[in-house]
């Protein structure tokens, strides 16, 4: 048995390097351990290297509306696929060296290899054992392949293979339509793939709200053919793939597929730690102490298969790597919930989800994007946002969203709901014209409408100009 450690970490991402952060500010007597690549999920094939893409996609897209602007000669402009590529990796490649700075200097500390628990307080790895008194599980996830799929080799992609092509297919299906099939389907579709996509959900994006769900798959199936309600098959013919689901069948070059990323907890040895295990092999923990049941394991990020974002992710590293060093776990209040997709428009999602609310106990306040001013000037007039609130109170719950900016509105929703305002007092504060947040506050003033009248002079009852070029 190797020297006791106080805290040793498996897995050098998100939720790794923030509990590693944590860790070092109360011991040096730590090892991290991690498997496979360094540099982080995001930073080398997730967050970062995807809005590269998606940026170049709708730069290259913009000339669509070039028309509306008196811009002319749009159909002369190209796209040179394979520098696109090679600029996704070059700044992929900036960022994951800043990243790996993170790591550097840390010697016989950092090691590189696939740790296996032998019980609560031991691992080994690389055919050694070390012992510790606290361990945090942070090993991260990987994509969801069928395995019948495997047979078919590079031909099918995922996001960890996907920027690695120096030269892109032709043709290509996206199966699965959630937060990163919808990113990937869009951006390949406009830098001038011939994309087709296939989900199981009938909606897109992770929406559950039906009327924003309903919006925003009717404005991305103006830009792509989408197949959803069936389970995608794959098969081959020759060099080619047959993407088939349900009655719908088509011949591409490659699958894209996004169908989610599964907890790295193979081999892992969790059974060693006496504790019972769910159908997928996962241990149930608190996720405002990250502790697994009794025991001094904390499992933190992605792997725990909860909330795999990156700030959800490294507040769980910081949380595991406090926990790890104090003398008793401390609990810790969680965020509101925060989701976007960086998608054209914007989907968001914060605070309470519509599935989950009470809708006897709610009112919805909406804006059709449509008719929204700013929007309208820059040719992004598209998109529904809708906002919950308690009937009684006005107290704000959660939104959902797909429209133009909806990752900077949502952050102010984010911020009043933490805050625990209500209607009335996000109307009190100034918004400014001509800007996208005005549909915000069409949003408010609907609900607003809905609640007992405030007194008549209280800024938060001024009320539109029922006019466009002014609300």
């Amino acid at each position: 048995m190797e020297q006791n450690k106080d805290v040793i970490i498996i897995g050098a991402g998100s939720a790794g390097l923030a509990a590693l952060r944590e860790v070092r500010k109360q011991t040096d007597n730590f090892l991290i351990i991690n498997a496979g690549h360094y540099g982080t999920t995001c930073a080398r094939v997730g967050c970062m290297p995807s809005k590269a893409l998606i940026e170049a996609a709708n730069a290259y897209h913009r000339r669509h509306d070039f028309a509306a602007f008196a811009i002319s000669g749009s159909e002369q402009l190209s796209i040179d696929t394979a520098a696109v590529m090679r600029r996704v990796r070059s700044l992929r490649d900036r960022f994951v060296g800043g990243v790996l700075k993170s790591t550097e200097g840390l010697g016989e500390r950092s090691i590189a290899g696939h740790a296996r628990f032998l019980g609560p307080n031991c691992i080994s790895v690389n055919g050694r054992e070390y012992s510790a008194k606290r361990i945090i599980i942070a090993s991260g996830s990987r994509p969801i392949i069928p395995e019948p799929w495997q047979a078919f080799g590079d031909r099918i992609l995922t996001t960890d293979t996907l920027f690695e092509q120096e030269e892109l297919p032709r043709r290509i299906a996206v199966v699965g339509m959630g937060v990163i099939g919808v990113e990937m389907a869009q951006a390949l579709g406009r830098i001038g793939l011939e994309v087709t996509c296939f989900g199981s959900n009938q909606n897109l994006a992770g929406l559950c709200d039906p009327e924003v769900a309903t919006t925003f798959a009717e404005l991305l199936g103006k830009e792509l053919p989408i197949h959803t309600g069936n389970r995608a098959d794959v098969s081959c013919n020759g060099d080619s793939l047959i993407v088939t689901a349900g009655d719908r069948q088509v011949e591409v070059d490659a699958v894209l597929a996004a169908l989610g990323r599964r907890p790295n907890v193979a081999d892992l040895g969790l059974e060693t730690l006496g504790i019972e295990l769910d159908s997928r092999g996962m241990p149930s923990y608190d996720p405002h102490t990250m502790r697994i049941g009794n025991l001094p394991v904390f499992f933190a990020g992605d792997v725990n298969g909860d909330l795999p974002i990156l700030h959800e992710a490294a507040d769980e590293g910081h949380i595991a790597g406090r926990n790890s060093v104090a003398a008793t776990c401390h609990f810790y209040q969680r965020r509101t919930p925060l989701a976007i997709v960086f998608s054209d428009p914007n989907v968001a999602v914060v605070g309470q989800r519509y599935k989950d609310l009470d809708l006897e106990t709610i009112i919805v306040g909406s804006a059709d994007f449509r008719t929204q001013g700013r929007a309208r000037t820059a040719e992004k007039n598209k998109g529904l946002m809708r906002i919950y609130a308690e009937r009684d109170s006005g107290k704000l719950l959660g939104a959902e969203m797909c429209v133009p900016g909806a990752e900077h509105m949502i952050h102010l929703l984010a911020l009043a709901i933490e805050h625990g305002m209500s209607v009335a007092d996000l109307l009190r504060l100034p918004f400014y014209h001509p800007v996208l947040e005005e549909g915000l506050r069409t949003a408010l003033r609907d609900l607003s409408g809905q609640l007992p009248s405030g007194h008549e002079s209280d800024l938060a009852t001024f009320g539109s100009f029922h006019c466009e070029a002014l609300d």
